[in-house]
């Protein structure tokens, strides 16, 4: 096996790389500046520090939303871009290995594929593997096993819950939110309640910074909007509870989820999920209390991961490397 291989994990706010050549994982933001509606001004984290501060003349955009390509062109010249400059990449007949969301159509799969299938590095082998399956291996556990494992992966527009065993999916549910959707519900609460405007970058501070999934916390934060009645801009304190409060109803949501699919559960696999507990990654899950919050309404012990939004990709190249994986990744006919 090449030591020339890459694992891919293109998510809505984040793109990972993984080299199996160096071992090493970057992580770059999604996003792209773009002037003149199809030139690229900037990308990655430079064009994320330009968005909600940007003229109109430069349109920031994420060309991945809720887990699917939404600029096919702007995204495949994005990462080419990054490989060659940025990582020093050998891309020159490479193998890629790509993670995709479980419930997407076979044309946006397609798409996934031919991002790196039709690039001009022309590729040794391009293959697509289950996001879950990929986060399982990352995590560290042998999905070929006939032991049921539930993970839960919170992104930054999806939440995927999926029961795994002997390798395959017995069961998935994609919910179209994650992440962002608790920083909109941050927005409109703290509009609602203090009539101050704020903008997504600030909601997601407030979320990461004295954000909870369980009531009690008791931090505060002072930050930044525009007042809705003078149209000035002014400081408030917010506290924790009011960020709970907002993200209150979203967070049911996910549960509910989780509980939907652990009845779905046949009981041999329910029994062995008991034991092994359930595993949460993604980005999204690096909430405060949201593993006590699963256990709470489940009472099935969680296991949170080390590196919750690098498990995919670190798993993407154990799957290709390892040949008791070897059935786990597909490909898609030409």
């Amino acid at each position: 096996m090449s030591n020339n291989v890459y694992g891919i994990d293109l998510g809505t706010n984040n793109f990972k790389v993984y080299s199996k050549a160096t071992g090493k994982t970057m992580l770059e933001k999604n996003t792209i500046a773009v002037i003149d509606k199809n030139q690229i001004y900037a990308y990655g984290d430079s064009a994320y520090a330009m968005y909600e501060k940007a003229p109109e003349t430069i349109n920031v955009i994420f060309p991945v939303v809720e887990g699917v390509i939404a600029d096919y062109n702007l995204l495949q010249t994005m990462i080419f871009d990054f490989l060659e400059h940025k990582t020093k990449a050998r891309i020159k007949n490479a193998e890629f290995i790509i993670a995709v969301p479980t419930d997407i159509t076979d044309v946006e799969k397609r798409a996934f594929y031919e991002l790196f299938y039709k690039s001009k590095s022309k590729p040794k082998k391009v293959m697509l593997c289950e996001k879950p399956i990929a986060d399982a291996v990352g995590l560290g556990i042998d999905v070929n096993e006939p032991t049921g494992v539930m993970i839960v992966d919170m992104g930054a527009d999806t939440t995927e819950t999926s029961v795994i065993s002997l390798g395959g999916l017995v069961l998935s549910d994609l919910l179209h939110f994650g992440g962002n959707r608790l920083d909109e519900s941050i927005i409109s609460f703290v509009r609602k309640e203090f009539n101050l405007v704020i903008g997504q970058k600030t909601a997601k501070l407030l979320k990461e910074t004295i954000g909870s999934a369980l009531p009690g916390r008791e931090d505060s934060m002072v930050i930044v909007g525009r007042d809705v009645v003078s149209g000035l801009p002014i400081e408030m304190e917010i506290g924790s509870k009011v960020v709970y409060e907002a993200m209150k109803s979203n967070l049911e949501s996910i549960c509910t989820s989780i509980k939907m699919i652990l009845e779905k559960t046949p009981p041999e696999l329910a029994k062995d999920i008991i034991h092994s507990g359930i595993y949460i990654t993604g980005g999204g899950s690096q909430l405060t209390g949201l593993d006590q919050l699963f256990e709470q309404i489940t009472g099935i012990k969680v296991i949170c991961s080390e590196c919750p939004e690098e498990s995919a990709v670190r798993g993407l190249v154990q799957i290709v490397s390892d040949s008791k994986y070897k059935r786990l990744p597909f490909s898609i006919k030409k």
